[in-house]
């Protein structure tokens, strides 16, 4: 199966949180969409590693996508090194996607910035000839997506460019409430944390806010990237 677009998250929830409204906005546009998460987020506070997949399975359910997969990674000790690499590539060059969404180039969370570059290095090496890998038994063929942009998470990053998802904001609420465990629940008896807050949900909006003022809309998702963003038709830039 070959994406459009493969979104890569270090847990589950990074991806709705961050990105859900790009995701539900290019699954209603026709574009085949996938998400990657590398780990399950097993060292998260509230929960369990097995409620968090159940919940991930409910959240891409609501966000369309075609497949989810977790490459199994240790939560908050995985690395960027050949041995993870490795498996990073595989799922590109199984996806073949034309663009990478991925975490945050730094965030207070460490994960994320390490899953940021363990991304960006993997893209690389995918697509050299003599980086071999395998999917179930059959030798892959080398494939470099044309793009990686990366998704603002907890830290205030200045955007490269950034999405309109207004129509789709209240559906990414939604994905993200998904997660039952980890979001604001006043019957809850878990311990309180970072995310757990009625005020980390108004951050979102507030987040979505400030990225679509200077758009003139509604909502958006902010992006930063590496290379230059070219265009054919200047009338794509609003």
């Amino acid at each position: 199966m070959k994406l459009d677009i493969l979104a890569i998250g270090a847990h589950p929830d990074d991806i709705e949180l961050s990105c859900g409204g790009t995701i539900l906005s290019h699954v209603a546009q026709g574009h085949k969409v996938g998400i990657l998460d590398l780990t399950r987020g097993e060292l998260g506070t509230r929960g369990t590693d097995e409620i968090r997949v159940a919940e991930a399975t409910e959240a891409a359910n609501i966000l369309g996508v075609l497949v989810r997969e977790n490459a199994g990674f240790a939560d908050g000790f995985f690395t960027n090194d050949k041995v993870h690499q490795l498996e990073v590539i595989k799922y590109i060059r199984k996806y073949q996607p034309d663009i990478i969404l991925t975490n945050a180039i730094h965030d207070r969370h460490p994960d994320h910035a390490r899953a940021a570059q363990l991304t960006e290095d993997a893209v690389f090496l995918s697509g050299l000839t003599k980086v071999e890998t395998k999917w179930d038994g059959a030798l892959q063929k080398p494939f470099r997506p044309r793009a990686v942009y990366h998704y603002i998470q907890s830290l205030d990053i200045t955007p490269d460019f950034a999405v309109d998802i207004s129509p789709f904001f209240d559906k990414k609420i939604e994905a993200i409430r998904a997660y039952k465990t980890q979001f604001y629940d006043p019957n809850s008896k878990e311990p309180n944390t970072f995310i757990s807050s009625p005020e980390f949900m108004e951050f979102i909006k507030g987040r979505g806010v400030h990225f679509g003022v200077p758009l003139g809309v509604s909502y958006a998702e902010g992006y930063t990237c590496k290379r230059h963003i070219g265009v054919y038709n200047l009338k794509d830039i609003f």
